[in-house]
């Protein structure tokens, strides 16, 4: 099936406004020859000569006539579709924001987001779901999904991606816990039983490769869904947990009865992304939930100081 050009809308629009091949040349800046080429090609288009001659003057036909309304609606909301997005009301804007998060960002800093959502865009709502086990990009692609926030991961080349903070794990274990009586070395690390976090149940991770590496293993005694359930199961138990120290130090200052070591087994520093699909590129109630999350970010990323590695 063949498009029509579009560009014969705007052109049979002014030349019924103008009334002449001439005017309407000048007006889309053509030479009187060119227009009325185009002139030529509307009239094959609708199988209509558009303009008959009356006199020195062109006339536009009943057809013509009775098109004129319907033309300029087209020509009007065309131009809405092309013209740059307005300033939107943030205030009075009701949206629905899906961000799949994971416990670390949600854990730190959605307190915080959620105050500013309420100061700056009070009818929005963020609805925040877990990483599941589909396909990530999928999902921002089908709009299941508005915002993916998560250990920065491969997706696919059109998505959008942003850097938003690092963190590295450390040991966290209960207040009064025996392995801080003596210097925490990979070996004692091993002598207590390990709280793991999976939502897809895993037991190992790069704790296990780093002490593998030096003829070590741990044993897992238990694996949580979530970060918040493991730092409850230590309080009254001898099990380590690894952590990434953002959450770790929030749990901290949240005077939960733990304490924080250094893990003695070398782990790659986590960098935390953001993404979305392009579609949400411009959308600016989109813009502002992406640079409020990037300004709470960055406000965290302050240097902390570092857990000792024995006791204290």
């Amino acid at each position: 099936m063949d498009h029509p050009d579009l560009n014969l809308l705007l052109a049979l629009d002014i030349l019924l406004e103008e009334g002449s091949v001439v005017g309407a040349a000048r007006r889309m800046n053509l030479s009187p020859p060119a227009m009325s080429r185009t002139l030529g090609r509307i009239r094959e288009t609708l199988g209509d000569p558009v303009f008959v001659q009356a006199g020195r003057k062109l006339v536009p036909t009943p057809r013509a006539l009775a098109l004129r309304e319907q033309v300029r609606a087209a020509v009007e909301q065309a131009t809405q579709v092309l013209a740059p997005t307005a300033d939107v009301d943030l205030k009075t804007l009701e949206r629905r924001f899906n961000v799949r998060a994971n416990d670390v960002f949600v854990g730190i800093h959605s307190g915080r987001l959620l105050e500013a959502v309420a100061a700056d865009m009070p009818r929005a709502m963020l609805r925040f779901s877990p990483e599941e086990d589909d396909v990530d990009d999928e999902a921002l692609r089908s709009g299941r999904i508005d915002l993916f926030i998560s250990a920065s991961r491969k997706l696919g080349p059109e998505i959008r991606v942003q850097p938003l903070f690092t963190t590295t794990f450390v040991g966290v274990a209960r207040a009064g816990h025996p392995i801080f009586e003596d210097d925490i070395t990979a070996e004692r690390l091993t002598r207590w039983g390990h709280i793991g976090v999976s939502r897809r149940g895993k037991s190992a991770g790069p704790i296990d490769t780093g002490l593998e590496a030096q003829g070590l293993h741990r044993h897992v005694a238990l694996v949580v869904s979530t970060p918040f359930t493991a730092l409850f199961a230590l309080q009254d138990s001898d099990l380590l947990l690894p952590l990434p120290e953002h959450l770790a130090r929030s749990a901290l200052a949240a005077g939960l009865r733990i304490r924080l070591f250094d893990l003695p087994v070398p782990l790659e520093t986590v960098l935390f992304t953001q993404a979305w699909h392009p579609r949400f590129q411009s959308d600016p109630a989109h813009q502002w939930l992406r640079r409020t999350i990037r300004a709470l970010c960055d406000e965290g990323e302050a240097p902390y100081s570092r857990p000792s590695k024995s006791k204290a």
